[in-house]
């Protein structure tokens, strides 16, 4: 479904590395980061590369790059002023926010744009303005400040519960409530989870659903195209696999589709969107926003001609996305990897691959401090499950030492 724009802007995209070139900054520079350079560098685009600890794996191909905090707002500032960029392309949350939104009213173009970036950089931007300016549905919820904001917060939304920072990702510092035992560990869960360190967390109500969705959704400068909806379980709410198409029925993705325009209108701009969401029967819960490519959306490395990436890039660089090719049920499998060490080795690949229409991609991070997404395995097949059975096959395949 594409609903169209009225734009008409000519893209023009000079020599790489001259002034006539076009210049990309990453803010962030993990795994989704690297896919994100790969294409930019295959549109002729520069890439610098930033993260908080040096030899990220977009670092690792990119044309330069830089280890600061990007909640440093003053560092952030002092290396965009030095490099310039056409793009500002946030990949992660932990960001200075203020800084983007100063420095978009001062010129430089922010991806999709400042406010996006700012809005969801904390669950309660993005939670107000879907709930309480939009009117979305959603999971009831309360925030709180302090302990005791937060023990109010838990016997007013009640138990189970859902407790998260108010900005984290990959589930980090997110716990559940099942009892009022768990009530003071789910809280220093939570103060020590955060991106930005302790403060603020979001109690949700637990919600019954039957799935829950990934809907990448795209604007660009022809309009809004939506992916095939993708499904995806997590564990402690960091995804492990994902699929694509979650089967659902038309008139349910119909009203997810309105949801994710609504959203994606509000945040404005051009770029993919992650939109989360659950499914309870004929009803759609809205649960998140990422205005950036999506962990479960690695399934579309494989699933479509123009992964998540390339459409990312794409809608950047204000170039046309007139149809999206998919190629058939598939799915992906994250390689997490426990332990501490800063030589993590994969072996009996060749086993892993010999599954027909497999793929591997190994990230390349430099060490492991706990557990840590390393790599992902990809497969495609003639239904969904022949899918997820090929990535399960090949992962019991492989060989990880630390």
């Amino acid at each position: 479904m594409i609903i169209f724009f009225n734009y008409n802007v000519m893209a023009k995209i000079g020599t790489v590395l001259t002034q006539g070139g076009k210049k990309a900054l990453l803010c962030g520079s993990g795994e989704l980061g690297k896919e994100v350079a790969i294409e930019l560098q295959r549109l002729g685009v520069e890439v610098v590369a930033l993260d908080k600890y040096p030899n990220a794996p977009a670092m690792q191909i990119a044309h330069k790059s830089y280890v600061l905090s990007m909640l440093d707002g003053a560092k952030l500032r002092e290396i965009i002023e030095k490099e310039k960029p056409d793009y500002i392309i946030p990949e992660v949350e932990a960001i200075a926010t203020p800084t983007l939104i100063e420095l978009e009213k001062e010129g430089y173009n922010v991806i999709p744009t400042a406010k996006a970036a700012f809005l969801t950089m904390n669950r309660e931007g993005i939670r107000r303005l879907a709930a309480e300016e939009l009117g979305l549905r959603t999971s009831h919820y309360k925030f709180a400040a302090t302990y005791n904001e937060f023990k109010e917060a838990v016997k007013e939304i009640g138990i189970p519960c859902v407790v998260k920072p108010i900005m984290s990702s990959s589930g980090h510092g997110q716990s559940t409530i099942k009892s009022e035992a768990d009530i003071d560990n789910s809280w220093h869960i939570a103060q020590e989870g955060g991106r930005a360190g302790a403060g603020k967390v979001i109690v949700e109500g637990f919600v019954k659903f039957d799935y829950e969705i990934t809907l990448l959704t795209v604007r660009h400068i022809g309009g809004t195209s939506f992916l095939e909806p993708i499904g995806h379980y997590q564990k402690d709410g960091d995804y492990q696999e994902s699929w694509q198409p979650q089967p659902m029925n038309n008139n349910v993705l119909e009203k997810a589709k309105e949801i994710a325009k609504k959203i994606t209108d509000a945040l404005g701009g051009f770029g993919i969107f992650g939109v989360e969401m659950f499914v309870q029967g004929d009803e759609v819960i809205f649960s998140e926003v990422s205005p950036r490519p999506h962990d479960t959306g690695m399934v579309t490395m494989i699933s479509q001609d123009l992964s998540e990436f390339a459409l990312h890039v794409r809608a950047i660089l204000g170039l046309p996305i007139p149809n999206i090719a998919f190629h058939g049920p598939s799915a992906s499998k994250a390689i997490v990897v426990n332990g501490e060490s800063d030589h993590v080795s994969f072996s009996n690949i060749e086993e892993a691959l010999s599954i027909p229409d497999s793929q591997i991609r190994i990230f390349g991070k430099p060490e492991v401090k706990g557990h840590r997404r390393m790599a992902v395995l990809l497969a495609r097949g003639a239904s969904v499950e022949e899918a997820r059975e090929k990535v399960n096959k090949a992962y019991n395949a492989l060989k990880i030492e630390i």
